[in-house]
């Protein structure tokens, strides 16, 4: 299920080629464009040029926001398994068969992800995500602690299964920066997750990224500071809620403190200014002060 709202057509042309090189056919897979309310470009245009017929289409009558277009893909979706994949991301060659594969060895799983590579708007690799365990197979109960103090999955890497995105009530309505991450938290302390690490996804970073609204005005950092309490009043046991709270926010405070410090290289001073004064929200521990006060120092001497 390919979410896509004003997606350039060289991202979206690449996302789909990606899949269809690995389609097993319209028996064992849906392929579904849903296109919330596009602006720009003819995104019908494109999926029937690409797909040829295979690709279904469907346009939202209004725009129904991130989150209720996410759910929608849950709610169109009629497979077993679902990959909600942006329209600028890509998956590799295997990524289908091996994570079929490893579900069909573990049927006890509610999801399963891979690592991946992020790349950049040009599609050059800039980095590959962390190793969670050595060869295939299931996590550890230790990864949904991980899980709850840092982001680890992204939506290319992972499928879900469908019944476990209805038991959970499909992604939240009052989280807009951090909903996906909730929903991996979610699933992480409550059901087992099968990990492949090869890397057979690709995770786009764009340029324009860094100077979203959200990041210009620090609401992506009070996001993930909402998405942590949320996490810890309703999915970690009360005698660990302290704890766990305490340190997610202090690494979501050293996020937001490098953050700032790459948008003042870049240029982005406001910006930048907005993620120091998030950091310090997020958490005063020395780990946050002394990366604030570093880039601040540096700010002053520049």
């Amino acid at each position: 299920m390919i979410p896509v709202y004003n997606c350039p057509d060289r991202y979206l042309r690449a996302t789909l080629l990606s899949v269809l090189s690995q389609d097993p056919g319209p028996s064992e897979m849906q392929i579904e464009v849903i296109d919330n309310c596009s602006t720009e470009g003819d995104v019908e245009k494109l999926v029937q040029e690409i797909g040829g017929g295979r690709i279904a289409f469907f346009r939202q009558p209004m725009n129904l926001g991130i989150v209720g277009n996410f759910n929608s893909c849950v709610q169109r979706s009629r497979g077993q398994w679902v990959q909600i994949l942006h329209g600028d991301d890509v998956v590799r060659p295997g990524f289908y068969a091996r994570t079929r594969e490893g579900i069909e060895q573990h049927p006890e799983v509610a999801a399963a992800f891979c690592r991946l590579i992020y790349i950049d708007q040009d599609g050059h690799w800039l980095g590959i995500s962390d190793l969670e365990i050595p060869a295939r197979g299931v996590l550890d109960p230790g990864f949904a602690d991980r899980e709850l103090i840092d982001q680890r999955i992204q939506f290319v890497s992972i499928v879900v299964r469908r019944s476990t995105y209805e038991e959970l009530g499909g992604f939240r309505a009052s989280l807009a920066h951090c909903l996906d991450w909730d929903m991996w938290k979610r699933i992480a302390v409550r059901k087992p997750i099968f990990f492949d690490p090869e890397p057979l996804a690709c995770f786009r970073l764009h340029a324009g990224a860094d100077t979203s609204q959200l990041v210009t005005s620090g609401e992506n950092v009070a996001d993930e500071r909402r998405s942590i309490d949320i996490s810890c009043a309703c999915d970690v046991p009360a005698t660990r809620r302290s704890q766990i709270k305490r340190v997610a926010r202090r690494a979501a405070g050293v996020r937001a403190a490098r953050l700032a410090r790459r948008l003042w290289k870049a240029g982005h001073a406001a910006a930048s200014l907005r993620q120091a004064i998030e950091a310090v929200r997020c958490s005063r521990s020395p780990a946050v002060l002394a990366r604030v006060a570093y880039f601040m120092a540096s700010a002053i001497v520049h």
